[in-house]
């Protein structure tokens, strides 16, 4: 898996999890203030789109997973 998986699937995790724990519908309901979470989450993607900044980006890549699967071209 590359980088942008892996930061896809974290992001979609941490969405679902805090949502699970947030709603008050939900049977695992612990707080409302787990929705921040979900704020947190779209606000980091939303900058990360602007700006090309994503710390769960570089600490991945840190630790050698690859950035993509498409040849580089020169």
């Amino acid at each position: 898996m590359t980088i942008e998986r892996y930061i896809r699937l974290l992001a979609g995790s941490l969405v679902l999890l805090s949502l699970a724990l947030g709603v008050q519908g939900s049977p695992l309901f612990v707080s409302g203030w787990f929705l921040a979470l979900t704020a947190f989450v779209g606000l980091n993607l939303f900058q990360s789109a602007l700006t090309g900044f994503c710390p769960p980006a570089r600490l991945l890549k840190k630790l050698g997973v690859p950035e993509s699967n498409a040849p580089v071209s020169r």
